[in-house]
This record gives C-alpha cells, structure tokens and sequence, in this order.
C-alpha cells in the first residue's frame, strides 16, 4: 500500500504460505516460488520464521531486506535466548544486507519506494535531506511536518545487527539527490565509523544535524573522581559533535528547522544576523531568542541609518531588530526600497542571514493578501541584492504551507517557531565555523579497559603524571614509628618507587624532604582515602616536625601511609582537569572550574583525545572561570601556558594509559601568576585480578 501511495512503478511480489492474493496482486507461497530474484524484501513475520525467510533471500541472492520483527536483542524477559536468535539472524543474513530488526524500514521519496509497514507523511520529491532514526515512530512524525521540509529518504535502523546508522548514513551521503543530513540517535553504533561519515560528509559538503537523546548512568553514578560525575556520556556525544563538524539540537522542532535552513542555504559563515519585523514585541523577542542560542545583531552605522531613515521616517528607530512599523505598508515599492536597503546597506555591512519576521493570519477567517505582498516585497528585495535570507514565523501554524513551500521554491527558507528557527540558525552557524577550520585528528583508537577499577593513591598518581611532564609539588611518603623513647618520622624519598615494603627513612634536617620551618608550610594527607577534605584526611599549614607527628596521631585510624608534601602558595584560580572513560567514545577530557566549585558551578568544557594547545585555550576561554583567568577587575593574569602546558601533560599521560585508564582526576590544578601545579590528583586503572595457583610456593 505505502508503495502504491509513492507511485513506486516496479514489480511486487507478495508472499504467503496461504493467501492467494494481497492488494490485488497474486501471492507466492514461499521466496523461492517467486519468478526471479528480489532487489529488496520487507520481512514481516514473527522472529523464528524471520530467520528462516532471511536465509531463503540470502540464498537467492536477495539485494537485501528489512526486518521488521521485535523481540530480538532489545527484549529484556528473555535476553539470553533474544541475543541468540539475532546471532543467528546474522548468520542466516550472511553477505546479504539487513535492516532491523525491530524497525520500520525505510522510505525513499526521490524513487517512489516505501518497505514500509504503515502510513506515513512523505511525498514524492526529486531531492532534498535524508533522515535516519533510531526510533520508528519518531521518523514517522517527522513525515507528518507540514514546514515544507522536502525529505528525500527516512531511514530506521532498529537494533543494528547488521547494517548501522553509519552505514545507512554513508550511502545516503552517496546519493547526489540527498543535500543535508538529519539524525535521531539513542546511541552511536561505532564511533570511528561515525567519524569517517562525518569526513564524508564534509568533502561532500553535506551538512549532518543530529538530536542525540538519552543520558548514560555514567552521569548519575556515584564516582571516585569529580571528574566522572561531570563528565557524562551526553556530554562526551555533544564533544564528538563539535569535534566532527557534526550540529547538534536539541529538539525535534529545531531538527526539522536546522535541516530546511541547511538544505537552502547550507552551512552559515558566521553568527550575525539581521531581524526585520513590523513589531517592537517580534524584535525583543528576536533579540531575546537569538542571545540564548549565541547569536549577534550587528548595529548599523550612521550612514546606514540615515538611508533608512529617509525610507521609514524621523519615528522610527533605526536599529537591529529593526522595527519597521507599519507606516510604510502597503506601499509595497517602498517596502522593497527599504527590505534593498536593509539588507545592502550603503556601508556595505552584510550579515550572514537576514530574517524576515511575518506570521500569516489564518485564512479561514481573515484576508492574508497584504502579508503575501508584503513577503513578495522581501523576496524582491532578497533576490536583488544576493542576500542569505529566511522567512520567520513566531507560530508554526502562521505560516502556511503553501507559502513555505514556494519560499522553498525561491531559495529563501521558511522557518517555523522563534525559538526552534534560531537554534537553527545558531546551528548551521556552528557547521560554517567547523569546516572552515583544518580537519580534526583522527579520534584515539577505541579500548576497551578490562579488570577491576582499583584506585592509585595520590603519591604514585602524581609520579606517574610527573613522569609525563607534570609539575607537582615536592613530597614524599610518611608514616608514624611504633612508640618508643621519642616520636620517629619515616619518609618515602619521593624519587624512589612506591613499596610498601620499603624499609623507611627517618626524617631529619637532611632528609629527602629538609626539615620544615615557618616559612615552608606542609600538607600531610591520609593516602587512600577520596575526597580527603571531606572524611578529615588532610591536614594544612604544618610548620614545624612537633605539628607533623601530632597531625599523623590525629588521623592515624584512617590510613597507614601519609603524604607530606610542600604546600603551593595561594592561587588565582583553581582548575579541575580529569579524564573519563566513557562506553561508546572512550576517554573524555574534562577541563573546569576546580576545588570546591567543581560540582557545585558545573562549569566545565570537554574535549577528546587527541587534543592540541590551541583546543585547549578555546576550551579555557570559554569557562565561567575563564574571566579570573585573564585577571578580573585589576588583579593579576593567571600564566596561561604552564596551565595549557599541565592540561596537556594529563592528556599525555592518559594517551599512554588508553588500556587500563578508567578514571584520572586532578583537583585542584593550581594557577598563579608565575605557574601552574597539580595540588591534588587521583587516578583508577582497570587493572587484572592477581591469578591464584594451586602450588603453594608459588603462591
């Protein structure tokens, strides 16, 4: 039926084991009754008999086919046998291409053809944007728009057994009718692959937007760093994004605008924009929308608003949003003087869209003729001076259809919803900015970090860090000697390898660590205890070999070794870096505002590995914490790069770390004036569990 409705011209065969006919068409009993070999299949039966129908199409050699049967890997009361039925699914599948199972299939407007199970809203067109969805009805609603979006294929991908959204987004790219691409997705089927779609589609020049949904328990759960429980796997997807040139929105509404701006106008060079409207309410609203999403309104200069003002009048005031008011409506050459002048000033300044605002009245009881003049008008306008331009309805329902679909037509985009049309824009902005940097380095090779998570003590994660380049306080290992004539002090050298079977050194003037004195406050803390300020494990500010002891007495039940370390002068700022490992990317770089603020701010931008210098200055930039950094209200200027140089000795380190780092936290990383230095830091390792043998000796 759905093929019919596309006027698919092509042969269909259907089969049944007891029908005669179906849509007035003859049946077949079986796959192999049919009079030749299929190009596609839509498989609707239950999961067993789905199998065995599968292999029938492979062994014909069957192009490929839809699976549309649940109860495979996404069934939960009975997982063991479900993932064992879509193992032999594949298998039945061999060479042969499968979608599914347990989703729609696809549409495919440009060829008139839909293995398709029910209705839908796509209407035959010769090009325009592919949609891929993780969700079948979401992609159903998608067809139902009535924004004059012309969308070309809409695919689902169900469980991916076989065939993944990479690939499906791959061969939409490959397709010359498809312009833009638009995904719905739960969770990324392969990273790499995902990142070579996306080098794809920027030689090709078509622009991917994406509504990622869905949070992991990786933000949730209950973490040893702060890092982790900052750092989820939504966060890790949007860095993804941004990395790739990928777009990313956050609603099905802005999905659906982002892909009519992008499939007209492309990627935007820049943010500013220009908001025309015959209202002072549609232009703060304007104003107000486009400052959410990071947009700019671009005053015009003097000599541009003389020009105007000898169109619009001495009571109008020029500006961006203008308000043109409607004194000079219905004077629709007038109109087209002033659209000619606001959007091709006499300064020569542009903006990179232009945006008309016009909501229709509804015509069953109103008489839209003078907004058809008016937007008329604009089109003049566009068309004459070259302008990037898109109509904009503050109401989705205030712009026709008929009108969207012509302004299409025209090349000049009909966008639905202030809000949404603005996240767009904001987006297509964001694709323009990303290609015109160099081609980002190909993403760490995926690892998987095998063994039980086991936390590494502050000492040797510091050491371990130093050894990649990480500046950290001098310090050394400590602990209290049994009760004797007088208090003795050991010490870990601090150049010497964590043992705890290390015979210890006492503390004396001429120790590894120097007798500390009033001018040279140390830190004592309980090793292998996290979060230390908040179980009591840290002490600061000792200054004499009387106040270490009495500090070890103290918090001698909450561990049996100590670091006694240098203390660091009070800094300008103090940053959080850490690293996390997230199940689909890997691992996630984490730089914010650090100390007490961490959680508490959650100011924080995040990066993949690798990354270089000038990545991580953006990042910095871009945090709340950045204006301390720069020196706020006349204090001093925090040294940018030994804080640049330590962030990418922690990348380092985790780099070399990629097999068994779960979890690396550096909190605070203090920033001064003259330098930067790791106060605290903790790293877990998925380390392998030591194998017991039987033999007692070698036990």
């Amino acid at each position: 039926e759905q093929c019919d409705k596309l006027g698919f011209d092509g042969t269909i065969w259907p089969v049944h084991p007891k029908r005669e006919t179906m849509a007035g068409r003859l049946c077949f009993k079986t796959v192999g009754d049919c009079p030749g070999v299929p190009d596609a299949a839509f498989v609707a039966v239950n999961r067993e008999a789905t199998i065995a129908v599968i292999k029938d199409l492979a062994d014909r050699g069957c192009g490929g086919a839809v699976c549309y049967a649940a109860g495979f890997s996404e069934a939960t009361d009975d997982a063991a046998n479900a993932i064992g039925l879509e193992q032999r699914l594949v298998e039945a599948a061999g060479s042969m291409p499968i979608i599914g199972p347990n989703c729609y299939g696809f549409i495919n407007a440009v060829d008139r053809v839909a293995l398709w199970p029910d209705q839908h809203g796509a209407v035959p067109c010769d090009g325009g944007v592919a949609i891929i969805a993780q969700s079948s009805n979401i992609a159903i609603n998608v067809t139902m728009q009535r924004r004059a979006l012309p969308i070309a294929m809409v695919l689902t991908v169900g469980n991916q057994a076989q065939t993944g959204l990479s690939d499906l987004a791959s061969a939409a790219l490959d397709d010359e009718r498809v312009t833009a691409l638009g995904l719905y997705v739960e969770g990324l089927d392969d990273v790499h692959a995902f990142e070579a779609v996306a080098r794809k589609a920027r030689q090709l020049k078509k622009p991917i937007v994406v509504l990622k949904v869905g949070r992991s328990d990786l933000a949730q759960k209950a973490a040893l760093t702060h890092t982790a429980s900052l750092s989820g796997s939504q966060v890790a997807h949007s860095a993804l994004f941004r990395r790739l040139g990928v777009a990313e929105v956050a609603s099905i509404d802005a999905l659906v605008e982002a892909l009519k701006l992008l499939h007209t106008a492309g990627p935007l060079p820049g943010r500013a924009v220009l908001s025309l409207s015959c209202s002072g309410g549609e232009a703060s609203l304007m104003a107000d929308a486009g400052e959410r999403h990071g947009l700019a309104f671009p005053a015009y200069v003097q000599s541009d608003e003389n020009a105007l003002t000898q169109i619009l009048g001495d009571i109008v005031t020029i500006s961006n949003p203008l308000d043109y008011n409607t004194f000079i409506w219905g004077d629709w050459p007038g109109m087209i003087r002033m659209f000619e002048t606001a959007l091709a000033p006499p300064s020569g300044h542009t903006v990179d869209l232009a945006l008309l605002v016009m909501d229709f009245p509804r015509g069953d009881w109103c008489d839209p003729n003078d907004w058809d003049r008016a937007t008329k008008s604009f089109v003049a306008a566009v068309k004459q001076t070259g302008a990037r331009a898109a109509v904009i309805a503050s109401l989705p329902e205030a712009l026709p259809e008929g009108t969207a679909r012509w302004l299409m037509s025209v090349g000049i985009t009909p966008l639905c919803g202030f809000d949404a049309a603005l996240e767009a824009v904001a987006a297509a902005a964001t694709l323009g900015e990303a290609w015109a940097k160099p081609e980002p380095e190909p993403l760490l090779p995926f690892q998987t970090a095998v063994g039980n998570p086991v936390p590494i003590d502050e000492w040797r994660s510091k050491r371990e860090l130093a050894a990649c380049g990480l500046v950290v306080p001098k310090g050394g290992v400590v602990r209290l000697a049994p009760k004797q004539a007088f208090d003795v002090l050991t010490v870990v050298p601090s150049e010497e390898p964590f043992s705890l079977d290390k015979t210890y050194d006492t503390l004396a003037s001429t120790g590894p660590l120097g007798l500390p004195g009033p001018h040279l406050p140390f830190a004592l803390k309980a090793l292998g205890v996290a979060h230390k300020s908040e179980h009591g494990a840290l002490r600061l500010g000792l200054t004499s070999h009387h106040a270490i002891v009495g500090a070890l007495e103290e918090m001698g039940s909450l561990a049996d070794l100590f670091l006694l370390e240098e203390m660091v002068a009070k800094p300008l700022a103090e940053i959080l870096v850490g690293v996390s490992r997230d199940p689909v990317i890997g691992l996630v770089l984490t730089i914010g505002a650090g100390g007490v603020l961490a959680e508490l701010l959650d100011d924080t931008a995040t990066l993949l590995l690798p990354t270089g210098e000038q990545d991580v200055r953006t990042a910095l930039s871009g945090l709340k914490i950045g204006r301390v950094l720069d020196g706020y209200r006349g204090s001093d200027a925090a040294d940018i790069d030994a804080l640049v140089a330590n962030i990418l000795c922690i990348a380092l380190y985790a780099e070399r770390h990629a097999d068994t780092l779960e979890e690396l936290d550096v909190n605070p990383l203090f920033v001064t004036q003259y330098g930067s230095v790791a106060v605290d830091a903790l790293v877990v390792k998925r380390l392998q569990p030591v194998q017991e043998h039987e033999d007692h000796q070698d036990q």
